[in-house]
């Protein structure tokens, strides 16, 4: 069974656990889709992952799924009302002092990304505590063909996922361009300078099916990678 952090006594913790942290955003996903999409992704892939671990025993079954960042760096979105955001260093200093302290009595430190926007601190953080002697890394929630922002597969995914706070009545197309298009207009202008309504792609077609299917291929993504990761 996976031990949630949060809900478990601190005697009856695994001694020097993997500890995976999911994080995501608090950051607007178009008309039909909550703040919250990239958290309860992230959450979900992390747990899915987090239970197949336990199951083989990874690393003498030592796995423990800890909270979720919920805040994550969205500056590019701030036009849009309720995205909140705390920025690339902020999220960096949070990454490095938590995985410091959860270091003292944890084996591993995991992370598990949702959201695009917090790759420069991730990257930059696990980096600075690698070379700290740190054992900690971080994986994306990936899929093979990912549209880029509220579209078909984050839709799809939600339907799975949190079908009640899904809006499909509200869902409309937006900017459908590639991210090399898309890239350096939205570095200069935020989100709304390429799409009104915040959705780059089209949830059109979006269904509770696919999304569960995607869910699936994620979480074998991301259990494969950390497994690899720490394989031998």
């Amino acid at each position: 069974m996976t031990t949630l952090l949060a809900a478990a006594a601190s005697p009856r913790l695994p001694s020097r656990a993997t500890v995976v942290v999911p994080v995501g955003s608090t950051e607007q996903h178009g008309p039909h889709l909550p703040l919250d999409t990239d958290t309860v992704i992230a959450t979900a892939v992390a747990r899915g992952a987090v239970d197949l671990m336990a199951q083989d025993e990874f690393r003498n079954g030592a796995v423990v799924l800890a909270p979720a960042l919920a805040y994550g760096s969205s500056g590019e979105h701030q036009d849009f009302p309720g995205t909140s955001s705390i920025g690339t260093s902020v999220l960096h200093e949070v990454i490095v002092e938590l995985t410091r302290s959860m270091s003292t009595w944890a084996g591993r430190v995991v992370f598990v990304n949702a959201h695009g926007g917090n790759l420069a601190a991730l990257r930059g953080a696990v980096s600075q505590l690698v070379d700290e002697g740190h054992e900690v890394c971080w994986v994306a929630c990936a899929t093979e063909e990912v549209d880029l922002h509220a579209g078909r597969t984050e839709t799809s995914l939600m339907l799975h996922l949190a079908p009640w706070n899904v809006h499909l009545e509200r869902a409309e197309a937006g900017n459908t361009g590639t991210l090399a298009e898309l890239l350096a207009p939205m570095m200069a202008g935020g989100v709304k300078a390429v799409s009104a309504n915040g959705v780059l792609g089209d949830p059109a077609g979006a269904t509770a099916d696919e999304g569960r299917a995607l869910l699936d291929s994620m979480v074998a993504d991301v259990r494969a990678r950390i497994e690899g990761r720490y394989a031998g």
